[in-house]
């Protein structure tokens, strides 16, 4: 279990110009999930009251594709829980989804996610994310996979 310190009014407390976490968001899942990674290991990051994220099935219009407002909406709410449960800034992301997107869709959902105050620094299938996350049979493994994958990225941007 994380321990955090917040303010009266709900947000984390730390330097609002500090270097920002790095977490993987679960689009692929009925209900979207963000967890963070330390070390490589993952850990769902729950809402304060326990409540399951947002749901993945309005995030989609009627021609399959992200709809940007919906996806920004969702990605806010999962970047505010994780800043809650870290207690500092989350700036970067690694995206999960049900299948490939093509370019266009893959520009529009990180679009949306700098909307929200995120860098996508990738996007994979929920297949991917699972062979990172441990393997198909953990009902985490998607979002372990994106928080690994977001771990692992922030790594390497600090190196240079």
């Amino acid at each position: 279990m994380l321990f955090q310190i917040e303010e009266p009014d709900g947000s984390p407390i730390g330097e609002p110009d500090g270097p920002g976490a790095a977490v993987g968001i679960d689009l692929a899942a009925p209900h979207a999930l963000v967890a963070v990674a330390v070390g490589g290991n993952a850990e769902v990051l729950a809402a304060r009251d326990g409540s399951p994220g947002p749901e993945t099935a309005p995030l989609r219009g009627r021609s399959g594709r992200f709809d940007p407002a919906a996806a920004m909406a969702a990605l806010l709410a999962l970047r505010g829980c994780a800043e809650r449960a870290l207690g500092r800034p989350v700036t970067h992301v690694v995206i999960a989804v049900g299948g490939s997107l093509d370019a266009a869709e893959s520009a529009a959902l990180s679009e949306a996610a700098a909307a929200s105050g995120l860098a996508v620094t990738r996007i994979l299938t929920a297949d991917e994310a699972a062979a990172l996350g441990g393997g198909a049979g953990s009902a985490a493994a998607v979002v372990h996979g994106a928080a690994i994958a977001a771990e692992d990225d922030a790594a390497a941007a600090a190196r240079g």
